[in-house]
This record gives C-alpha cells, sequence and structure tokens, in this order.
C-alpha cells in the first residue's frame, strides 16, 4: 500500500486526528524504532525506512498513540 493510501487510512479511521497530530505519532514511533525498538510488523524491515515502517504499524493499528484515541462513550 502506498504511504498516500495509508494516511488517508489513518485519518478516515481517527476523526479526531488530523495530518499534524499523525506527523507527530509517526515521529515518535520512528524515532522508537531508531533508537532499537522492535517492529510489531511480521514482514522484513531491512529495507524500509523508519518513518515508512511507523506509518504501516499505526494504519494497522498495532500502535497505539496516546491522547490521540478517540474516546467512545
Amino acid at each position: 500500500m502506498k504511504i498516500e493510501e495509508l494516511t488517508a487510512k489513518v485519518l478516515n479511521e481517527n476523526p479526531s486526528m488530523d495530518r499534524y497530530k499523525l506527523a507527530i505519532a509517526v515521529a515518535k514511533r520512528s524515532e522508537e524504532l531508531d533508537n532499537g525498538a522492535t517492529s510489531k510488523l511480521s514482514v522484513s524491515t531491512s529495507n524500509i525506512k523508519s518513518t515508512d515502517l511507523a506509518l504501516m504499524e499505526i494504519a494497522e493499528g498495532l500502535v497505539s498513540i496516546k491522547g490521540f484515541e478517540d474516546s467512545k462513550n
């Protein structure tokens, strides 16, 4: 899936998140990955940039971002 499609998927599934919040979330997860965190995806990550990997994890719902979840009553 293309990066644009992943971005659209995340934004459509999380109405309280805008593209700026998503950028912050991706940056934080990317930093974690760069600092040695293990990816939650079951794919070979050797040829994938950490930012792309972070977006893929967020799009698949494998990583939740504190403060960005929808509050459901």
